[in-house]
């Protein structure tokens, strides 16, 4: 992952529970609705194997990494099916110290001032405020007031009425996952409301001015 480059589109879509058989028509919906990077949560079955199959597939359209990552063999099985992030829902010493050592980009999850700063110091590339949806924008403006130099990824409860809000507070990122990969629009291959909602959410990132946004 470069990370510059992903500060241009700082929106994360999460896939977690998807089918082998889905990977050909969802890669393609993805990258037709501008979405750039993707992480393949690692509790979906048969995840490795999903990472290398959209990596293929994307052929570089998608910066691919892995979610959910809480142990050392989550990490390497990650990496080696060619995640070239790290995703956690909390702080994994031994996997973000890896992470740091080997120069990946590693998003810990943390939602207390204590857990933020602590994964912060750790050497986070952003930490990520998991669950966001349930303090929301707020929130991450208060955590902003001692922690201004911290980099925060807001995931959970982004949408294209907010999403402006969690960056003017503070959010370096944003992530999303179910509210639009929809189990019942993936069951039913409606796969056009996925692109549509994903392109009204970075249609609205677009629309606001990049100065009036987190750095």
């Amino acid at each position: 992952m470069d990370i510059e480059q992903f500060k241009q589109l700082p929106v994360m879509g999460i896939l977690r529970g998807i089918e082998i058989d889905m990977i050909e028509s969802l890669v393609e919906t993805i990258v037709s609705a501008g979405l750039e990077t993707i992480e393949i949560a690692m509790n979906t079955p048969g995840a490795s194997e999903l990472i290398s199959r959209i990596a293929k597939k994307s052929d570089k359209r998608l910066t691919i990494g892995a979610g959910t990552v809480l142990t050392m063999d989550d990490l390497h099985s990650a990496l080696d099916a060619g995640a070239t992030f790290i995703v956690l829902p909390t702080i994994v010493h031994n996997v973000v110290n890896y992470c740091i050592k080997k120069a990946i980009p590693v998003f810990p999850g943390a939602f207390t001032p204590q857990e933020i700063y602590d994964a912060w110091n750790e050497g986070a590339t952003m930490v990520k405020v998991f669950p966001a949806k349930f303090f929301g924008p707020a929130y991450l403006k208060e955590i902003k007031g001692p922690f201004q130099d911290v980099e925060l990824l807001a995931c959970g409860g982004i949408t294209p009425k907010n999403i402006h809000s969690f960056f003017l507070s503070g959010a370096s990122a944003v992530a999303f996952g179910g509210s639009i990969f929809r189990k019942e629009w993936l069951n039913l291959k409606h796969l056009f409301q996925i692109e549509e909602s994903i392109r009204t959410l970075i249609t609205k990132f677009k629309q606001y001015p990049k100065s009036h946004l987190s750095p």
